[in-house]
């Protein structure tokens, strides 16, 4: 695995070695992604929706200038968890430790539907990837949680219903915790199966658990490769922020 990353580059630091993100670009089956790498210890993770209106934020754009007003830039950001035509996250959605959306552990149709499904959330005690079903057993109240699925990996096992030799491939994004502290999102640059995307976080990024995030929609926003992706109305957004002079890059 060490090998593989020398091969494949070195992190592009965002900001400085004081700063905790940063990227770097991946294979899995031959094709690229890009990797988000978050050190909780030195960053602080947030939930973008809808402004102090209560209107959606939509884009990175509308998100920075809802920020912009209070002094705040982001240097990272990605959609995160899937929402129906009026921007509202299908399921659970928690921003700054207030619930917005419950879990939603009904039956139904399309890839947030195929249990299992999870939660990507962030506690004190840091950041973990777990099944819908077990958001109720929680001990620590979530700092921020959205819900998505399926599971991409769970305890190491990939999703039951991925199909390696599946034709079905397009853009998508997800995210992986491979420690407490350490959290890694991706997004493709080339279209991949679930499967392939599974491998990713499993085996590339050594990823006990994952969680898909969305296809076709998949954005990135990172100033330090020149990122803003605008390929439609976003919902649930995960970012980070820094004040102005602090998300200048340093390279």
């Amino acid at each position: 695995m060490k090998s593989l990353f020398v091969i494949l580059g070195i992190w592009l630091l965002c900001g400085g070695a004081a700063f905790g993100v940063d990227f770097r670009t991946v294979t899995v089956a031959g094709k690229r992604v890009t990797v988000c790498r978050v050190d909780l210890t030195k960053e602080k993770l947030q939930m973008f929706l809808r402004d102090d209106a209560g209107k959606p934020l939509k884009s990175f754009d509308g998100v920075n200038r809802w920020l912009n007003a209070n002094g705040r830039t982001l240097v990272f950001a990605m959609n995160a968890g899937m929402y129906h035509g009026d921007l509202a996250p299908v399921g659970l959605y928690v921003e700054n430790g207030r619930q917005r959306t419950p879990i939603n552990l009904t039956k139904g149709d399309g890839n947030f539907f195929l249990k299992p499904n999870g939660v990507f959330l962030v506690t004190k005690s840091g950041a973990r990837v777990i099944e819908s079903s077990e958001y109720a057993t929680l001990r620590e109240a979530p700092l921020l949680a959205t819900q998505s699925g399926p599971l991409l990996v769970r305890a190491n096992k990939i999703h039951p219903a991925f199909n390696a030799s599946s034709e079905s491939r397009l853009f998508r994004n997800g995210v992986g915790v491979p420690a407490p502290d350490i959290v890694l999102f991706a997004i493709t640059e080339e279209p991949v199966n679930l499967y392939e995307f599974a491998t990713l976080f499993r085996d590339v990024l050594h990823c006990p658990d994952a969680l898909f995030f969305d296809g076709t929609v998949s954005s990135l926003y990172a100033p330090v490769l020149q990122r803003n992706d605008k390929r439609m109305d976003l919902g649930p957004i995960i970012g980070i922020t820094r004040q102005p002079a602090d998300a200048l890059p340093r390279n």
